[in-house]
């Protein structure tokens, strides 16, 4: 085992389905809204296209395939796949299920869990539900069966002291997220004999939930909302944007400094309780929200090396295999957050990444 285990979320939203053919027109995949993303002011970087990768279609092996020996010949250990359910209804499922399928991978995962409402807003609140989250107890109980029978069993699935570990993107939205997880560990135990599960909440919209309150085991710091934080000051105020607002004064994309957030997000004070770290390369949804995104401005490759690199090197793990470091995102183009490969930095994110893991 290595010191640390870097891990990287991978969006699983490049292939049709039916239903974002209904909702968003036939054929739509991630790489709709990527490739119809327009720069909003002179050096705006838009639109994100890949290279190396190309426009890949992860219900292919070869894809799959690729991006994972890319990850990991930059120093990437394993991926957390966000997992979509919808009580029993499962969404952009087939490369998680062609990657189950496919043996040869050699790639440890684990899930997270979005746990929120689809919606056309893309931000999972209650506007405009497409398909809605649902909580009871009769379905909290068949999704932890599927995922002990079909997923954690998986000998390439990432485990701390042997138990699967499982994440949840929003607790908060439980009815009672105690008694759920509660239930999930008695059903894990006593009916597939797993030694436990290793559960985590993200801080997502930072929400600072002591996981020990909660049941769980840790944390995990949901590093885009520390980069898009109110925290951070409107950045109207600097260049290019106070030139660019004086000329389309109609537009109101909402502006933040990267080297703020990562000042920010490295200043903090840590938590006595289990928390894993983050860190993202980039942000800029406009692609997805138009003129009303959030742009963060001036990441680059050595600010992100610069705050993954401290990272790391102030990270102590909380036991032996309790080694975890989160990189968030592998491959969220929309969101103009990606390590993946582009026309303008190449393969610069991945070896800034590869350069602060071998520092270690």
């Amino acid at each position: 085992m290595t010191k640390l285990r870097p891990i990287a979320f991978v969006l699983p939203q490049f292939h049709p389905i039916p239903e974002n053919d209904i909702w968003w027109g036939k054929g739509f995949t991630e790489w709709t809204n990527v490739t119809k993303a327009k720069p909003l002011f002179d050096s705006h970087y838009q639109p994100h296209l890949p290279t190396d990768l190309g426009f890949y279609d992860l219900r292919l092996p070869e894809a799959r395939s690729a991006q994972a020996n890319l990850a990991k010949n930059h120093g990437i250990y394993g991926f957390c796949y966000y997992h979509y359910w919808f009580n029993g209804k499962r969404l952009l499922n087939q490369p998680i299920d062609g990657m189950l399928y496919q043996k040869d991978l050699d790639m440890p995962f684990m899930f997270c869990w979005a746990n929120e409402n689809w919606t056309r807003r893309w931000d999972g609140r209650d506007k405009e539900i497409l398909i809605e989250q649902k909580y009871s107890k009769d379905d909290d109980i068949a999704h932890i069966r599927w995922l002990c029978e079909y997923v954690f069993s998986d000998e390439r699935y990432i485990r701390i002291d042997e138990k699967p570990v499982l994440m949840i993107y929003r607790h908060n939205l439980f009815p009672d997220f105690r008694e759920t997880v509660k239930l999930w560990r008695e059903i894990a135990t006593k009916e597939f004999g797993y030694k436990d599960l290793y559960l985590l909440i993200t801080e997502s919209l930072n929400d600072t939930t002591n996981p020990e309150n909660m049941g769980v085991d840790a944390s995990v710091e949901f590093s885009p909302h520390v980069i898009i934080s109110d925290h951070q000051q409107n950045a109207t105020q600097h260049k290019p944007w106070a030139k660019f607002l004086k000329l389309k004064k109609k537009t109101s994309p909402k502006y933040r400094h990267y080297r703020t957030g990562v000042e920010w997000a490295l200043k903090r004070n840590l938590p006595d309780y289990k928390l894993y770290r983050s860190v993202t390369p980039s942000w800029d949804n406009s692609a997805r929200r138009g003129e009303n995104g959030i742009i963060v401005h001036g990441s680059s490759p050595e600010l992100y090396q610069y705050w993954l690199q401290n990272i790391v090197r102030a990270f102590r793990p909380f036991s032996e295999e309790e080694n975890l470091v989160f990189i968030n995102a592998m491959n969220e183009w929309a969101e103009g957050n990606h390590l993946e490969p582009c026309i303008k930095y190449g393969r610069a994110y991945l070896e800034a990444t590869k350069k602060a893991l071998d520092d270690i």
